[in-house]
Protein backbone atom coordinates (compact mmCIF):
# COMPACT_ATOMS: atom_id res chain seq x y z
CA UNK A 1 0.00 0.00 0.00
CA UNK A 2 1.08 3.58 -0.94
CA UNK A 3 1.93 5.89 2.01
CA UNK A 4 -0.72 8.58 0.52
CA UNK A 5 -3.41 5.43 0.47
CA UNK A 6 -2.46 4.85 3.61
CA UNK A 7 -2.85 8.01 5.14
CA UNK A 8 -5.55 8.40 3.33
CA UNK A 9 -7.67 6.00 4.86
CA UNK A 10 -6.44 7.23 8.25
CA UNK A 11 -7.83 10.36 7.43
CA UNK A 12 -11.65 8.97 6.06
CA UNK A 13 -11.85 8.42 10.01
CA UNK A 14 -12.75 11.46 12.05
CA UNK A 15 -9.11 12.99 12.51
CA UNK A 16 -9.93 16.59 13.49
CA UNK A 17 -12.47 15.34 16.26
CA UNK A 18 -10.10 12.74 17.70
CA UNK A 19 -7.66 15.86 17.70
CA UNK A 20 -10.05 18.37 19.04
CA UNK A 21 -9.66 20.68 16.63
CA UNK A 22 -13.74 20.97 15.57
CA UNK A 23 -15.23 20.94 12.36
CA UNK A 24 -15.64 25.00 12.55
CA UNK A 25 -12.00 25.12 13.16
CA UNK A 26 -10.77 22.89 10.61
CA UNK A 27 -13.35 24.76 7.78
CA UNK A 28 -11.76 28.51 8.94
CA UNK A 29 -8.14 27.08 8.47
CA UNK A 30 -8.92 25.57 4.77
CA UNK A 31 -11.46 28.67 3.81
CA UNK A 32 -8.35 30.90 4.84
CA UNK A 33 -5.76 28.94 3.10
CA UNK A 34 -8.11 28.92 -0.32
CA UNK A 35 -8.43 32.70 -0.27
CA UNK A 36 -5.12 33.28 0.01
CA UNK A 37 -3.53 30.88 -2.58
CA UNK A 38 -6.94 32.42 -4.88
CA UNK A 39 -5.30 35.65 -4.48
CA UNK A 40 -2.08 34.45 -5.18
CA UNK A 41 -0.51 35.82 -1.92
CA UNK A 42 2.63 34.55 -0.35
CA UNK A 43 1.53 33.44 3.29
CA UNK A 44 3.87 34.62 6.33
CA UNK A 45 3.84 32.03 9.08
CA UNK A 46 2.18 34.05 12.18
CA UNK A 47 2.81 31.00 14.81
CA UNK A 48 6.03 29.36 14.00
CA UNK A 49 9.45 30.97 12.99
CA UNK A 50 10.83 30.67 10.10
CA UNK A 51 12.98 27.87 10.87
CA UNK A 52 9.67 25.91 12.11
CA UNK A 53 7.78 26.57 9.42
CA UNK A 54 10.67 25.32 6.47
CA UNK A 55 10.42 22.09 8.99
CA UNK A 56 6.91 21.54 8.76
CA UNK A 57 6.92 22.01 5.11
CA UNK A 58 9.58 19.76 4.98
CA UNK A 59 7.63 16.69 7.47
CA UNK A 60 4.57 17.63 6.13
CA UNK A 61 5.72 16.59 2.71
CA UNK A 62 7.32 13.90 3.84
CA UNK A 63 4.66 12.43 5.34
CA UNK A 64 2.04 13.37 1.54
CA UNK A 65 4.92 13.62 -1.49
CA UNK A 66 3.41 14.27 -4.28
CA UNK A 67 2.38 11.48 -7.04
CA UNK A 68 1.22 11.65 -10.55
CA UNK A 69 -1.86 11.56 -8.75
CA UNK A 70 -1.69 15.15 -7.09
CA UNK A 71 0.26 17.27 -5.28
CA UNK A 72 2.71 17.23 -2.15
CA UNK A 73 0.84 18.40 1.44
CA UNK A 74 2.64 22.10 0.98
CA UNK A 75 1.21 22.28 -2.61
CA UNK A 76 -2.22 21.83 -0.61
CA UNK A 77 -1.75 24.44 1.81
CA UNK A 78 -0.87 22.21 4.59
CA UNK A 79 1.67 24.58 6.28
CA UNK A 80 0.11 27.29 6.44
CA UNK A 81 -3.28 25.55 7.59
CA UNK A 82 -1.16 24.66 10.42
CA UNK A 83 -0.19 27.94 11.21
CA UNK A 84 -3.64 29.15 11.28
CA UNK A 85 -4.75 26.28 13.22
CA UNK A 86 -1.83 26.94 15.84
CA UNK A 87 -2.65 30.70 16.54
CA UNK A 88 -6.00 29.78 17.77
CA UNK A 89 -4.86 26.80 19.93
CA UNK A 90 -2.75 28.39 22.83
CA UNK A 91 -2.95 24.85 24.82
CA UNK A 92 -1.69 23.40 21.50
CA UNK A 93 1.65 25.61 20.61
CA UNK A 94 4.23 24.14 23.22
CA UNK A 95 3.59 20.89 22.00
CA UNK A 96 3.89 21.97 18.31
CA UNK A 97 7.11 23.68 19.20
CA UNK A 98 8.07 20.96 21.56
CA UNK A 99 7.77 18.47 18.53
CA UNK A 100 9.81 20.06 15.81
CA UNK A 101 12.34 21.23 18.56
CA UNK A 102 12.83 17.34 19.29
CA UNK A 103 13.25 16.58 15.77
CA UNK A 104 16.12 18.72 16.02
CA UNK A 105 17.31 17.64 19.24
CA UNK A 106 17.04 14.09 17.89
CA UNK A 107 18.66 14.59 14.42
CA UNK A 108 21.77 16.91 16.38
CA UNK A 109 22.21 13.66 18.63
CA UNK A 110 22.08 11.17 15.72
CA UNK A 111 23.68 13.52 12.85
CA UNK A 112 25.16 16.50 13.94
CA UNK A 113 22.77 18.81 12.46
CA UNK A 114 19.01 19.97 12.14
CA UNK A 115 16.27 17.83 10.36
CA UNK A 116 16.31 20.53 7.84
CA UNK A 117 19.89 20.09 7.52
CA UNK A 118 20.18 16.16 7.44
CA UNK A 119 20.25 14.21 4.84
CA UNK A 120 16.73 12.28 3.08
CA UNK A 121 18.00 9.14 4.46
CA UNK A 122 19.06 10.66 7.59
CA UNK A 123 15.20 12.38 8.02
CA UNK A 124 13.90 8.59 7.01
CA UNK A 125 15.72 6.99 9.23
CA UNK A 126 14.38 8.68 12.21
CA UNK A 127 11.01 9.10 11.01
CA UNK A 128 10.92 5.28 10.52
CA UNK A 129 11.80 5.07 14.26
CA UNK A 130 8.91 7.16 15.48
CA UNK A 131 6.03 6.55 12.51
CA UNK A 132 5.07 2.67 14.58
CA UNK A 133 4.08 3.52 17.87
CA UNK A 134 4.33 0.18 18.69
CA UNK A 135 7.58 -0.73 17.34
CA UNK A 136 9.51 2.43 18.52
CA UNK A 137 11.74 2.27 21.61
CA UNK A 138 10.06 3.76 24.76
CA UNK A 139 12.95 6.32 25.16
CA UNK A 140 11.54 7.83 21.80
CA UNK A 141 8.11 8.13 23.17
CA UNK A 142 7.79 12.24 22.92
CA UNK A 143 9.07 11.66 19.08
CA UNK A 144 5.93 9.58 18.82
CA UNK A 145 3.68 11.38 20.07
CA UNK A 146 4.45 14.44 18.15
CA UNK A 147 4.94 12.56 14.98
CA UNK A 148 1.17 10.93 14.92
CA UNK A 149 -0.13 14.10 15.81
CA UNK A 150 1.50 16.06 13.08
CA UNK A 151 1.01 13.05 10.52
CA UNK A 152 -3.04 13.37 11.48
CA UNK A 153 -3.24 17.17 11.44
CA UNK A 154 -1.12 17.03 8.34
CA UNK A 155 -4.21 14.12 6.59
CA UNK A 156 -6.60 16.85 8.16
CA UNK A 157 -5.70 19.51 6.40
CA UNK A 158 -4.73 17.77 2.76
CA UNK A 159 -8.28 16.18 2.64
CA UNK A 160 -10.12 19.43 3.92
CA UNK A 161 -8.51 21.49 1.02
CA UNK A 162 -9.08 21.54 -2.57
CA UNK A 163 -6.45 19.18 -3.93
CA UNK A 164 -7.22 16.94 -1.34
CA UNK A 165 -10.70 17.09 -1.95
CA UNK A 166 -10.01 15.93 -5.68
CA UNK A 167 -7.85 12.91 -4.88
CA UNK A 168 -10.31 11.58 -3.05
CA UNK A 169 -12.67 11.60 -5.98
CA UNK A 170 -15.18 13.44 -3.92
CA UNK A 171 -18.61 13.89 -5.62
CA UNK A 172 -20.76 15.36 -3.13
CA UNK A 173 -22.74 18.59 -3.39
CA UNK A 174 -23.43 17.41 -7.14
CA UNK A 175 -27.46 17.96 -8.37
CA UNK A 176 -28.38 14.69 -9.49
CA UNK A 177 -31.44 15.54 -11.76
CA UNK A 178 -32.93 12.17 -11.90
CA UNK A 179 -32.37 9.29 -9.34
CA UNK A 180 -32.47 5.92 -11.10
CA UNK A 181 -30.26 3.76 -8.28
CA UNK A 182 -26.88 2.87 -8.11
CA UNK A 183 -25.11 1.93 -11.02
CA UNK A 184 -25.17 -1.90 -11.64
CA UNK A 185 -21.48 -1.98 -11.44
CA UNK A 186 -21.56 -1.22 -8.15
CA UNK A 187 -24.21 -2.92 -7.16
CA UNK A 188 -22.67 -5.73 -8.30
CA UNK A 189 -19.00 -5.24 -6.48
CA UNK A 190 -20.83 -5.30 -3.04
CA UNK A 191 -23.00 -8.13 -4.11
CA UNK A 192 -26.77 -6.90 -3.94
CA UNK A 193 -28.95 -6.18 -6.62
CA UNK A 194 -32.98 -4.39 -6.22
CA UNK A 195 -35.59 -6.36 -5.26
CA UNK A 196 -38.03 -6.50 -8.29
Amino acid sequence: MERRDLVRLLSLAPVATALDWSPADVGRAAWAVARLRQRGQTYEPRFFTRHEYDTVRLLADLVIPRDERSGSASDAGVPEFMDFLMQDQPSRQTAMRGGLAWLDAECRRRFGQTFLECADAQRRALLDDIAWPERAPAELSQGVAFFNTFRDLTATGFWSSKMGVEDLGYMGNTVVPEWTGCPEAQLQKLGVRYDD
